[in-house]
């Protein structure tokens, strides 16, 4: 059995059995929730909860017809442009924040105004300037990411050890060279930290604007449910929905490990 190795003695034998069989908890935990929604949604019989079996039978329905597949691919494109644009805007603008106290004082009361107010309140103001249609929905998946990226990435930058910094201004770096070369790499998991919390709320803010700005994408599909009050279609829209979010994250996390392999870790017997 592999574990971690301290002064000879395997962790892994000190280990509680839960935490070695994690995965196969999740597993049983998540098929115990699905027969307990089945089990309330028999026995309760309220229009609002219908049991998982109806659930997954509308969802299969909803594949079929196209209403699914087609919506989905409109939903990842506001995702993806919308996520891009907050990735690429959160690194420059919290890099520059963490870098020259000037910007950081000039743009931090902003940043924390915008990062607090409730997202949503925007969706008139980018209705009025974009239009009914994608570009409000983009900026509004921005409003939900792009600020959480920015404070993550200031503040990596700002936990940098000055002494890395010394280090490299001794072999003559440029500033330039100092940023990309040393400071971004070293603060690269604290930026990954806020590429993953900002991938979940684009993902909010991407259902919300497809909701309330343009009946679009996945969430026309949920508007239209709710108004007709089809509870099984409202949630079978809703697992695809947290799919995306899981599937987002997944791939964050993916990219997060490939750039952070470098770090140190423990060693292993």
């Amino acid at each position: 059995m592999t574990g971690t190795t301290v002064e000879g003695i395997s962790t892994s034998r000190l280990a509680p059995p839960w935490r070695l069989a994690g995965g196969a908890v999740s597993i049983l935990s998540l098929l115990v929730g699905v027969v307990l929604w089945e089990v309330v949604g028999r026995v309760w019989q309220v229009s609002f909860i219908p049991p998982v079996s109806e659930v997954l039978a509308t969802l299969v329905e909803l594949v079929e017809s196209g209403e699914i597949l087609g919506n989905l691919a409109a939903s990842l494109v506001n995702l993806g442009v919308g996520f891009a644009i907050s990735v690429v805007g959160g690194v420059v603008i919290g890099a520059l924040m963490g870098v020259f106290p000037i910007v950081n004082s000039a743009l931090d009361t902003y940043v924390y105004a915008l990062l607090t107010a409730p997202s949503l309140v925007f969706a008139p103001i980018f209705f009025s300037i974009f239009g009914l249609g994608r570009g409000s929905i983009i900026a509004l998946v921005v409003m939900y990411a792009m600020f959480i990226i920015i404070i993550n990435t200031a503040d990596g930058v700002r936990s940098v050890p000055q002494e890395l910094v010394d280090m490299s201004r001794s072999f003559n770096a440029t500033r330039l060279q100092t940023l990309v070369r040393v400071v971004l790499p070293a603060a690269t998991p604290m930026i990954m930290a806020g590429l993953r919390l900002g991938v979940s709320r684009a993902v909010k803010g991407m259902i919300n604007g497809e909701m309330f700005i343009a009946v679009v994408g996945l969430g026309r599909v949920v508007t239209q449910a709710g108004g007709r009050f089809d509870a099984a279609a409202v949630l079978a829209v809703l697992i695809v929905i947290i799919a995306v979010a899981w599937l987002a994250s997944a791939l964050v996390r993916l990219v997060d490990n490939r750039l952070t392999g470098w770090l140190p870790t423990v060693n292993r017997s």
